[in-house]
């Protein structure tokens, strides 16, 4: 069984036509951020169990968003058909 301690990544999403509309109109930014923040939650309760990751924050300026998830979530996520990179947050000491 794989470790359960958690580490934070980031999400990058593949090509969405309705975000890039949504991205070209400033007036429609609020709507914007609502579409991401429940496209992101979506992803997230459909690839992995309840209670098992924490969702930071969802990126605006680009579609993606920050999470904290085990290595093994990381890996699934990273096989779903939406999503374009996962990468482990590196910081910096």
């Amino acid at each position: 069984m794989g470790s359960t301690s958690t580490s934070p990544y980031f999400v990058f999403m593949n090509f969405d036509p309705e975000y890039e509309r949504l991205r070209e109109d400033r007036a429609k930014q609020s709507e914007l951020d609502m579409y991401l923040s429940m496209k992101h939650d979506k992803l997230l309760a459909e690839l992995l169990e309840p209670n098992t990751y924490w969702k930071r924050f969802s990126l605006f300026i680009v579609d993606g968003f920050a999470v904290e998830i085990t290595d093994q979530q990381a890996d699934l996520l990273r096989s779903a058909k939406d999503v374009r990179i996962v990468e482990k947050n590196q910081e910096l000491d």
